[in-house]
């Protein structure tokens, strides 16, 4: 099951329009993404009150898993929105 390790650039972390645009790119993929912060429980990437509870801060590092035909990019694309400043 593919995974990727990233740190959250936003400044308000993964909360309010950081959660918004996460929850919209990752419902966008063709196959399911969950996110956790170390240790946790997983929440899908999907659900904007899912990642507001999630609790993943400005520089904490978050583990994106994936499963299925176009998992790799699914992850790429949603790493990729983690690791930019949303709020900027």
């Amino acid at each position: 099951m593919p995974q990727r390790r990233v740190v959250v650039a936003s400044k308000v972390g993964l909360h309010a329009r950081p959660a918004a645009v996460l929850a919209k790119t990752a419902a966008e993929q063709p196959v399911s993404v969950t996110i956790a912060k170390d240790g946790g429980q997983p929440v899908e990437a999907a659900s904007v009150l899912g990642l507001m509870t999630l609790g993943a801060g400005h520089g904490d590092e978050v583990v994106l898993t994936a499963e299925g035909e176009g998992a790799e990019e699914a992850l790429a694309a949603i790493a990729d929105l983690i690791a930019k400043d949303l709020d900027a």
